[in-house]
């Protein structure tokens, strides 16, 4: 795949300039005004970025993560050149007059002066920091993410089969152990058997959840107040709803479930039925203890249940697991400990692996910005090397210099880290499926960001341009 990769980037970016030269006039030698880009070039460039999407489409081994990131980066490198060009539209008919320093002046012609080269340059650092600005926001969020998936406090001991008349007993045995705020739950066994009066069966059904739904028994419960970990998706949670259940939106959809719909199920051979009133977005990766319908009511004395618990184990208490069982000895208690070290230990390679990649991208996104800055090495060469035998001192060329770098670059930062925004949520949204709240002063930073950048990068790749003796830069121009 890396062999691949770098291929399609060599035919790409590398092919399309050696074909140029099988085209090149004599006299574009001596006269660089003359000649053009060639037709095979410019064929050659597509199918290199054609292939070069398609193999990121392939490398991300996910459709929707690799169509929001090819798609966000070719919508973004549209919406850089033609700010980019909009904003020198506006620069050239801004351009400061006598009473402005003479640095700002000639920084703005210069810019001014080379429309189609800058906003060349301006798209191509806006892409470089829109990966850069990308990896870093999303970074954070995502190892974010990964360790609330199992947070540190998360249980790590579920027990079940507690029968109604253990349920005070055992909630005072894990008081006095210690045990904080268990999630406590009744157990309802049952199935669901019609939906709107009509009786279902797993042939009834296209999605292959739903079937699986259909074909088994399932735990209900019920709780007068929902769940903090279970916010509503839609409908309305009403406490002591006598007839009414809320509903997983994922089991929901796989069963074509939609709010008003009578639920009919079979509970110990009890005929129940219920009003879909809400639906509920469940975390399963959370350790919480979590159900796919839940009734919103304090008690249903006329169904059978058991309780299940679902807490952290206590601190300091090695004999807390033979204590409990052997004062209720027909519960069964479900130990998760070793399986959530497991899943931490992963989650830290992984978060590693990360930041292994950030770090790796920072550096491939900075030698991005000294190629992009030291292409116009030659070009400067010329114009300082002419700008000084007319009289211009050194350091008001490092003026311009300076000035023009970090115009350039905070226009780059900008822009790269709206659209950094933009992709970020699409990504955060539909591909890693976290909430994201998008920071609203990143433009300003990613502007700073890019300004000091493309002004480091600058220093780097145009150092000795403004030392060079004005006759040898005149003279190699002339060759």
């Amino acid at each position: 795949m890396g062999l691949a990769m770098g291929l399609t980037l060599l035919v790409a970016f590398g092919l399309p300039p050696v074909l140029q030269l099988a085209k090149v006039p004599p006299l574009r030698v001596i006269r660089r005004d003359l000649g053009s880009v060639q037709v095979r070039s410019g064929l050659v460039l597509t199918m290199g970025l054609l292939g070069f999407a398609l193999t990121l489409l392939m490398v991300s081994r996910n459709l929707t993560l690799g169509l929001i990131t090819v798609g966000g980066f070719a919508l973004a490198l549209v919406v850089f050149a033609a700010l980019a060009a909009a904003a020198l539209w506006v620069l050239r008919r801004s351009v400061p007059d006598e009473s402005a320093p003479r640095w700002l002046r000639l920084a703005t012609r210069q810019v001014a002066a080379r429309p189609v080269f800058a906003v060349v340059q301006v798209s191509a650092l806006s892409v470089g920091l829109l990966a850069l600005a990308l990896l870093v926001l999303l970074r954070t969020d995502l190892i974010a993410s990964w360790r609330q998936a199992t947070p540190v406090n998360a249980p790590d001991r579920f027990v079940i089969n507690v029968q109604p008349e253990q349920a005070e007993p055992f909630l005072a045995h894990l008081k006095n152990a210690g045990v904080q705020s268990p999630d406590w739950f009744p157990m309802i066994r049952g199935r669901l058997v019609a939906i709107n009066g009509r009786v279902l069966g797993p042939d009834d059904l296209e999605a292959d959840r739903g079937k699986r739904f259909l074909d088994r028994e399932i735990n209900l419960s019920h709780s007068a107040e929902l769940p903090a970990h279970n916010p509503l998706v839609a409908g309305r949670w009403q406490a002591e709803e006598v007839g009414g259940v809320s509903v997983e939106e994922g089991i929901a959809k796989a069963l074509g479930v939609q709010l008003g719909d009578l639920l009919g199920f079979d509970i110990a051979g009890q005929a129940h039925e219920a009003r879909v009133t809400s639906l509920r977005k469940v975390d399963w990766g959370s350790m919480r203890a979590n159900f796919f319908m839940l009734f919103p009511v304090s008690s249903m004395p006329d169904l059978p249940m058991t309780y299940m618990a679902a807490f952290r184990s206590p601190q300091g208490a090695p004999n807390f697991e033979n204590a409990m069982v052997n004062e209720f000895p027909n519960i069964t208690s479900v130990d998760m400990r070793s399986t959530l070290a497991q899943v931490q230990r992963v989650m830290d390679q992984v978060i590693r692996a990360v930041e292994f990649l950030f770090a790796f991208t920072l550096a491939a996104g900075l030698m991005v910005l000294l190629a992009a800055v030291g292409a116009s090495r030659q070009a400067r060469e010329r114009e300082y090397a002419i700008m000084r035998a007319l009289g211009a001192g050194r350091s008001l060329l490092a003026q311009v210099q300076r000035t023009e770098l970090l115009g350039i670059g905070w226009l780059a930062g900008f822009m790269a880290s709206a659209m950094a925004l933009v992709v970020g949520w699409a990504l955060a949204r539909y591909a890693f499926e976290f909430a994201w709240q998008p920071p609203l002063w990143v433009p300003l930073a990613g502007g700073l960001a890019g300004a000091l950048l493309a002004w480091g990068a600058g220093s780097l790749s145009l150092a000795g341009v403004l030392r060079q003796p004005v006759v040898q830069t005149l003279r190699q121009s002339a060759q």
